[in-house]
């Protein structure tokens, strides 16, 4: 597979997609809307090579690292993974829209996540491209508690902003569309945790925009993560956190953990700290993916990105 950054790969998703998706379920139910999504994920897979052999990729990593799926993976298993993906995006809108039954949904750590919140503290929340966060999102929305801003590296925030306030007018959370981390944003950001409020970014995609990166090992093989959430906690002066989602027990599991209560980055071992953090970040995300290896849902040459940020940079 030809090393390319995910961003060039375009949203292969598209939001009159997406609204077709959430009213053919809210309409039909379910198991027709299973019927209906089942061949358009096998044509998708099938005319998506790049797609294809990314999950299969993947698939057999985290097969070899963890034994999770049991068996070698095979095209069965690459196409089960688009599947799941489909499907979690149809709860992403019900989760959205305020349809999806909360009591599916279990989670970790939220207690003391949530006496944290109390005190007024705000901080960085780093998470990953799996399950389904917008759970997350919506239960700490219906709690009233917690005050999430959402970066994406993504410049299709605002069409993704209008179709949140369609599925739910009353929604307080937006996306906010970043491309790179500059003093700038870095500024804009500093007030929400100021604010008591929190930054969620995923620290598993290097931003459209040169960034610095450190290599890591996951899943048995080094891979580029981004330093930019271990940055902004150093700079805030802030917790840290992770927040996960996977399948798990007929709903979902939502893990919160605090992976470090204060990130020091000392003159002269700045790289080494930002690499142990980021060896921590894909240690803890290989733990959940060991408990529900499907729902990693990065679709691109993972571990062959092209070298597009400046890496291992002061």
């Amino acid at each position: 597979m030809r090393a390319r950054h995910w961003a060039e790969m375009g949203e292969s998703t598209f939001v009159l997609g997406i609204w077709l998706l959430y009213w053919v379920h809210r309409l039909l139910g379910r198991w027709p809307f299973r019927l209906c999504l089942y061949p358009v994920v096998f044509v998708h897979w099938l005319s998506r090579p790049v797609v294809r052999d990314a999950s299969l990729q993947y698939l057999t990593r985290v097969q070899a690292a963890t034994g999770a799926i049991g068996h070698t993976p095979g095209r069965k298993d690459s196409l089960k993974h688009l599947v799941t993906f489909a499907e979690t995006m149809l709860d992403k809108l019900l989760a959205v829209s305020g349809r999806y039954r909360f009591e599916q949904v279990r989670t970790e750590g939220r207690e003391q996540f949530y006496e944290v919140v109390k005190q007024g503290k705000g901080g960085i929340i780093v998470t990953a491209h799996m399950g389904c966060l917008e759970l997350c999102r919506a239960m700490a929305e219906k709690r009233g508690e917690v005050k999430l801003h959402i970066l994406v590296h993504t410049r299709h925030a605002e069409q993704f902003n209008r179709l949140l306030k369609r599925l739910n007018p009353d929604s307080m959370f937006q996306l906010v569309e970043v491309t790179d981390m500059g003093p700038g944003t870095a500024v804009a950001l500093e007030k929400y945790v100021a604010a008591g409020e929190f930054v969620v970014i995923a620290g598993d995609r290097v931003p459209v925009n040169a960034s610095q990166t450190v290599d890591v090992e996951f899943l048995g093989h080094p891979a580029a993560f981004p330093v930019g959430p271990y940055v902004l906690a150093s700079l805030f002066k802030c917790p840290l956190y992770l927040l996960g989602c996977i399948h798990e027990n007929g709903g979902y599991t939502i893990h919160f953990e605090c992976l470090a209560e204060k990130v020091e980055l000392p003159r002269g071992k700045r790289v080494p700290a930002l690499t142990e953090h980021a060896r921590r970040y894909a240690g803890q995300v290989t733990a959940l993916l060991k408990r529900s290896p499907f729902d990693w849902f990065n679709f691109f040459p993972f571990w062959d990105q092209a070298n597009v940020s400046a890496r291992n940079q002061e």
